[in-house]
């Protein structure tokens, strides 16, 4: 607690976003930047006398693909700004802690970091099946008494962890009614990611190294974003089992497994091979908005596969033709023209990696029909032939498809030896 100091909090508030909803007391960051120096002043002053206590958070809801809809916490600005410096004294805390297997929401690493190391998983090591296992509304179910339990496992200071408490405690307000929050970390929250991080760290990160890898005979390794994770094994029984113990490792935990969405499939290169025997296809699973096959390379070897996941190549469409058709006649061509590169630019700095260029260019082609189409629709009069559109794509190009991101083992350029007595292959480690 002693490092939530004015100057700390400063520091937080220079870090909050300047375009987002504001709170139920629908204070801006600028209209609190206004008096900043005394609102800073008024917080501290209520920190160190334990008499601070946080707003309920706002619950929106935004539309799922599935057609649920997610539930969404906007807190106060004053409590962001809390929430921001509960983060980086958490994050200095753990980040010493977490192992090499998570990769969301920490410094330096991300989802395409991610994705790199599950290709050298399947690529390198003797992976024989793919556990694709899902949380069920992981963020609406973390036990609150668990997580402060895990929050003290580093930290001794009884006053910041009923700071943390007061904030899982603080309850939302949902169309003018207040209700009590008693389990869960609203997602939105600054400060909901790193707990997620801490809770999943101790309950699957370190069960997973400490006992599964230990009693499970063969290969078996873990990859994991935040709630989402991937876990490569040898044996088929061993997956199996894996996936019985992980039902009952989440239930002490008060998490659940999706049943539906969670299952063991064949995947690697052995079975890819014996699949093209028995002239059958092998299951795909979806990780990081890609889905994974198992294809051939170039050479005539294993390669594991990637395309953008369908799902979410329909979601970038239907919002990107929804932001055309509103900022058609908001704003002249010229000044929406670059946001629209900006947003194709970003896309392909995501989904544009080794492997996946059809798919990057099937958005291509499709952006620049919704374009084309939106542009003919500002009035009731055909504003562009096809013609003058191709002219005016020359002068005003939207960036082409490219890959931005390579993979040297999706090549399939590692260079393998023949199989030893157990059937797996080895690698000369001066490719790897």
């Amino acid at each position: 607690m002693h490092l939530l100091t004015e100057d700390f909090l400063l520091a937080c508030f220079g870090e909050l976003k300047r375009n987002k909803a504001p709170g139920i007391d629908a204070v801006t960051v600028e209209d609190y930047e206004a008096n900043l120096a005394a609102n800073l002043r008024g917080l501290v002053q209520r920190l160190k006398a334990r008499q601070y206590r946080p707003r309920p958070t706002r619950r929106v809801y935004i539309p799922k693909p599935n057609g649920d809809r997610r539930p969404l916490g906007i807190p106060a600005v004053e409590d962001k700004i809390v929430q921001m410096a509960c983060k980086r004294i958490l994050e200095a805390v753990f980040a010493v802690d977490f192992l090499e297997v998570s990769y969301g929401f920490r410094a330096g690493r991300g989802a395409h970091d991610a994705l790199d190391a599950l290709d050298r998983t399947i690529m390198t090591r003797p992976v024989n099946y793919v556990v694709d296992a899902d949380i069920e509304r992981f963020f609406d179910t973390v036990n609150h008494e668990w997580l402060m339990r895990c929050l003290g496992q580093r930290i001794t200071d009884s006053a910041f962890l009923r700071l943390i408490a007061r904030f899982l405690t603080a309850g939302v307000v949902s169309e003018g009614r207040k209700s009590a929050t008693t389990e869960g970390t609203p997602q939105g929250s600054v400060l909901s990611p790193v707990l997620a991080n801490i809770y999943l760290h101790y309950v699957l990160d370190l069960w997973f190294e400490r006992k599964v890898k230990r009693q499970t005979k063969g290969y078996a390794h873990l990859t994991r974003y935040a709630d989402d994770f991937v876990v490569c094994v040898q044996s088929g029984q061993e997956a199996r089992r894996f996936m019985q113990w992980l039902k009952e490792r989440l239930g002490k935990f008060g998490l659940r497994l999706a049943e539906a969405k969670s299952r063991v499939i064949e995947f690697g290169r052995y079975q890819w091979a014996a699949a093209r025997r028995q002239a059958k296809r092998l299951a795909t699973f979806d990780f990081l908005g890609f889905t994974h096959y198992c294809e051939q390379a170039r050479t005539g070897g294993f390669k594991l596969g990637r395309k953008t996941e369908r799902k979410r190549l329909r979601r970038a469409l239907v919002q990107m033709n929804d932001w055309l058709r509103s900022i058609r006649n908001r704003m002249r061509l010229a000044d929406w023209w670059p946001l629209l590169v900006a947003k194709v630019t970003g896309y392909y700095r995501y989904y544009g990696i080794s492997g996946n260029l059809r798919s990057v260019q099937s958005f291509y082609r499709r952006v620049v029909g919704l374009a084309y189409k939106w542009l003919n629709r500002r009035s009731q009069l055909r504003s562009y032939d096809w013609q003058r559109f191709k002219r005016w794509l020359e002068y005003h190009p939207l960036p082409q498809p490219r890959i931005c991101r390579r993979y040297p083992l999706l090549s399939g350029s590692v260079h393998e030896e023949p199989n030893d007595r157990n059937g797996h292959v080895r690698f000369c480690e001066g490719n790897l």
